[in-house]
């Protein structure tokens, strides 16, 4: 129960990664704040934190739309009482040539994948600040990066790019707010059994358990309990960091 009296925020939390994420938090006795475009998984998502023993709110909206998510940390707030944790997890993936690209397709993913994350940080950090009133130590950003924040992969090139930033934005931050008691690190998952993979998968996900050494892809459970350490005082001297849970992709 490492987060009792904690509030949490998980943004693109109504399938895979972000959902598992929201319900491990709740299993360990954090009220769990969600957000998503689509309503009717967001309710799906809030029953299982709330039967898993946590308090549970679904906030709707597009993660590009800085009202959006200044309503979402406000309403944590309302419900919650603060904002102690924030798991900026929402993103999309697009495959494909630069040459193939069109200049909506590098809105989109930049858009959701970057300025989705950099507002929410904006918004995050004041709430965190106020709910520590002084502290020096207990909130925590985990920002959701990739092994695509940390190689070159021919026929990705927007995908690499927005993983890329996500890791530069995170270090930056963690550095502007180190030492006012909010850390904050990044996850870079390899290939991990969600449906967004099997999309830039083609299908073909033999080949991606191929291109991993352990020969398998992860479990989203795997990637939230890499997540929930991070947000622990169990890691309490790490911040600024992409911590790589990936089977081994990036070792050759």
């Amino acid at each position: 129960m490492r987060f009792t009296g904690k509030s949490v925020l998980v943004t693109g939390a109504t399938s895979g990664i972000g959902r598992t994420t929201a319900v491990a938090f709740a299993k360990e006795g954090a009220s769990v704040a969600i957000t998503g475009r689509r309503a009717n998984l967001g309710a799906e998502v809030v029953k299982e934190i709330e039967a898993a023993g946590g308090k549970g709110l679904f906030i709707q909206g597009d993660i590009q739309d800085e009202a959006h998510i200044r309503d979402a940390v406000t309403k944590t707030v309302e419900a919650f009482g603060g904002l102690h944790i924030a798991i900026n997890n929402a993103g999309v993936e697009i495959g494909g040539p630069v040459t193939d690209a069109t200049a909506e397709d590098i809105d989109r993913v930049l858009g959701i994948n970057v300025k989705g994350v950099l507002l929410s940080m904006k918004h995050e950090i004041p709430a965190m600040l106020k709910a520590l009133d002084g502290a020096t130590t207990g909130a925590a950003i985990v920002n959701l990066s990739s092994v695509a924040g940390h190689v070159g992969m021919a026929g990705a090139s927007i995908y690499i790019a927005s993983k890329h930033a996500v890791i530069g934005a995170t270090k930056t931050v963690a550095m502007e707010v180190a030492q006012q008691g909010i850390r904050v690190n990044a996850i870079s998952p390899g290939g991990i059994e969600t449906d967004m993979l099997d999309r830039f998968a083609g299908g073909n996900m033999d080949a991606m358990k191929a291109m991993h050494p352990m020969g398998r892809i992860g479990t989203t459970r795997e990637i939230a309990d890499a997540i929930l350490w991070v947000s622990s005082d169990q890691s309490s001297f790490v911040t600024g960091q992409s911590i790589l849970v990936d089977g081994g992709f990036t070792t050759p």
